[in-house]
């Protein structure tokens, strides 16, 4: 998300002329989804040139944003999450790693769009349901606010923007709140930011007031910036934590060490 690129389909392309003297469509109640591809890859777009996911066609199940692999930094503390949930399906990329990496784990998204479920089954190779993966049409800040969910995520990756890519939908201190009392013990939660956004500072401040511990990984790409939201303060041991990059990075080739680095960075005192 939040990487611009012209989209091959246009807004305008949506919408059919009606009968004469018909009353005017209702207006849509998401933006329109779209797609592009370029060089074997294939984009998602919400009308506009904002890119809000992609997939490399030949590798449906890798994750092609740098932004959104580190996305998976959580996998540095947590080696074998029960409960997985992404907020925001995108193109479904962290949704259906997760779900193929983690064969232990439930894996359930939320999305509003039904649209973007739709595209992401038809277009992004999205497995079907099963009994560990879960797709609910539902808002994100619904999901999270439900006490039926307090202390029952292991990883709650939070990926919530709109056409407009002014900042995420959802990022106010009471729903940061829910987030993390929706996290078991040891849980963590990432989030996507724009941190070239007065947006940034707001959701910053916003986790920090919910969470034990914030860490920011360093920025990637036109502006994207993934926080990590510990609901218990962690032990940065940096030894253990390059042996785990050097695990997660033999078993899925993610650039893991890029995120300790990224992470020691952010605590030079620990870090020295």
């Amino acid at each position: 998300m939040l990487i611009k690129r012209k989209s091959i389909e246009k807004e305008e392309s949506l919408r059919r002329p009606g009968p004469a003297g018909a009353r005017p469509p209702r207006k849509p109640k998401y933006a329109p989804v779209t797609l592009s591809e370029e060089d074997g890859v294939r984009f998602l777009h919400f009308g506009t040139e904002w890119v809000q996911g992609a997939m490399r066609l030949r590798k449906p199940d890798w994750i092609e944003l740098e932004y959104a692999q580190q996305m998976m930094a959580w996998m540095l503390f947590i080696s074998e999450p029960q409960h997985i949930v992404q907020l925001g399906l995108g193109t479904g990329a962290l949704t259906k790693f997760s779900y193929r990496q983690f064969p232990q784990a439930r894996v359930t998204a939320v999305e509003l769009n039904p649209s973007v479920i739709a595209i992401c089954e038809s277009m992004f190779k999205l497995p079907p349901e099963d009994e560990r993966l879960t797709v609910l049409e539902m808002d994100a800040g619904e999901f999270v606010a439900d006490p039926a969910r307090r202390g029952t995520l292991d990883a709650l990756q939070i990926d919530l923007y709109d056409a407009t890519a002014r900042g995420p939908v959802l990022d106010t201190a009471e729903f940061y709140a829910d987030c993390a009392a929706c996290l078991a013990p040891g849980g963590i939660a990432t989030v996507n930011l724009f941190g070239d956004h007065p947006s940034y500072a707001k959701n910053l401040k916003a986790m920090r007031h919910a969470f034990a511990d914030v860490i920011a990984l360093p920025e990637v790409h036109d502006g994207n910036v993934v926080a990590l939201g510990f609901r218990d303060k962690p032990a940065l041991d940096f030894p253990l934590l390059y042996e785990r990059a050097a695990a997660i990075r033999a078993a899925t080739r993610l650039p893991a060490r890029s995120w300790v680095n990224g992470i020691k960075a952010s605590r030079p005192a620990q870090g020295a």
